[in-house]
């Protein structure tokens, strides 16, 4: 933390030459658009604001689409900012004016035209261009202070590089640095734990499950609804989910095993420890949220229906399945495709219509006739909804089913979970290496921001699928190609 600065004098000049180590952020237009709020995440750090960048945000604004949202929303903002009492845009906007945690910086607008020489190879008109020539002359203007652009654009980065200036992606909107760090619902207890803890450990057993009480040093890495499981050669495995943890001490519950024909789901089984641990989430009716990650073939979609069909058809749990899904153009008019909702969203629904497919064979006992009229009534209880008119909704005692969710902004996912009314399950699957929507990664991916927030809340839980389940040429496919 560096020291504060003295006192400025009364005469304040009118263009910013502010001194300390605190840096100048030059922000690109995508990053305003991104996240409207990111002017006060610059801690005490100062922004500047070339005259582009508000002329790009008007011809943004228009239209109903989460970016020209963003381009209103940042507007109001420096609206708002500017039209405070005793603002001086030629001192800088106070940016901790509107409440926000901490002290900020200060904003500043270009106010004036700046003399900078760029690259004849650079087109002098682009947008892009002026912004980098802004740089450059705020660069030499406040040397040595460190002047930095901040884009979401790569190549605008690269080009900024290439002329010597410094540039940063937005770095606040993630949720995870790494998308190896995101947790992954599951965890190996250590191979001499019952060695060390087996005397110590208490049992006991209730309905079908047992339930173990432990200690140790691996209580304060566990979170509630994770699961842990001991496998070792020559010991009784053991495959549990954590239900209750206080001060020193967690207690498993033993799982349900989807493995054994017995307690197939809708006629399916589960193939590997990942696929059982998903499914006692999924038949959990305490289990309010669960979210799936996994490769292609991993069976994330194939579970999420065959335990919806059960709990709607043969529990009568919930009233019916609505499944919805983020198509590439999250947001957009799908008014170009012919007929109703559901038509229109058919194209986009191939991996439901592939996997009912696989669930109305599973019967093979009813005769053709019999599964004809299984699925007609499978097909009267799913609803297809478009994610363009879920704002407003509310959903009681439905189940449902977001899939491809790693193409959710965490702004989109929070509109989506709040739909939930009582009685309610929602399921979002999502394979965090497919992102289709520009500006999101795997750390900011409204599927990671999910999974991060959620973790330990006594009803959600997630877990990370980690084995394709397809065919062996899908496995070979994965792995070779």
């Amino acid at each position: 933390m560096h020291k504060p600065e003295e006192p400025a004098p009364v005469a304040r000049a009118k263009r910013p030459r502010p001194a300390g180590p605190a840096k100048l952020f030059v922000l690109d237009t995508n990053v305003l658009m991104h996240d409207p709020m990111c002017l006060f995440r610059f801690e005490e750090h100062d922004i500047y604001l070339p005259m582009i960048v508000l002329e790009e945000l008007d011809g943004h604004k228009k239209g109903m689409t989460e970016v020209a949202r963003n381009a209103r929303q940042t507007s109001r903002t420096l609206d708002a900012l500017a039209g405070a009492p005793g603002a001086d845009i030629g001192a800088g906007l106070k940016l901790d004016a509107t409440g926000h945690r901490g002290v900020g910086g200060r904003l500043f607008f270009q106010t004036q035209s700046l003399n900078y020489t760029l690259p004849t190879s650079l087109p002098q008109g682009k947008a892009d261009n002026q912004i980098l020539g802004v740089v450059d002359a705020l660069r030499l203007q406040y040397a040595p202070r460190e002047v930095v652009l901040v884009s979401k654009d790569i190549n605008m980065r690269v080009k900024s590089r290439a002329l010597g200036l410094a540039a940063e992606d937005y770095q606040n909107d993630k949720t995870l640095e790494d998308g190896d760090l995101l947790y992954s619902g599951a965890m190996a207890l250590p191979a001499d734990f019952w060695d060390k803890h087996g005397k110590t450990v208490e049992s006991w057993q209730q309905g079908s499950h047992t339930f173990y009480r432990i200690t140790g040093p691996v209580v304060p890495s566990l979170l509630i609804n994770q699961f842990v499981y001991f496998e070792a050669p020559g010991e009784p495995s053991l495959y549990a989910r954590v239900t209750e943890i206080r001060a020193k001490t967690a207690v498993l519950k033993t799982l349900k095993d989807f493995n054994h024909l017995k307690n197939a789901v809708w006629g399916v089984t589960t193939r590997n420890r990942e696929q059982n641990f998903a499914m006692n989430l999924l038949m959990d009716p305490e289990i309010d949220f669960v979210t799936l990650t996994g490769t292609a073939g991993t069976g994330k979609t194939l579970m999420a229906l065959a335990s919806g069909l059960t709990q709607v058809l043969d529990d009568r749990r919930y009233t019916e399945i609505i499944v919805t899904r983020a198509t590439v153009s999250v947001g957009e008019d799908i008014g170009f495709l012919p007929g109703t909702e559901e038509e229109k969203m058919g194209p986009w629904m191939g991996a439901l219509d592939d996997n009912l497919e696989v669930l109305g064979k599973t019967d093979t006992s009813s005769g053709e006739w019999g599964r004809a009229a299984t699925n007609e009534l499978i097909r009267s209880r799913i609803k297809i909804k478009s994610m363009n008119f879920m704002r407003g909704r509310t959903f009681l005692n439905k189940y449902v089913i977001i899939d491809e969710a790693q193409n959710l902004t965490p702004k989109q996912m929070k509109t989506l979970i709040t739909r939930a009314g009582p009685g309610t399950k929602i399921i979002c699957m999502g394979n965090l290496a497919q992102i289709d929507t520009p500006y999101l990664t795997e750390g900011s991916s409204g599927l990671t921001f999910a999974v991060d927030k959620f973790k330990g809340w006594p009803h959600s839980g997630h877990i990370t699928l980690a084995r394709g389940e397809r065919s062996r040429l899908a496995d070979f496919a994965s792995e070779v190609l």
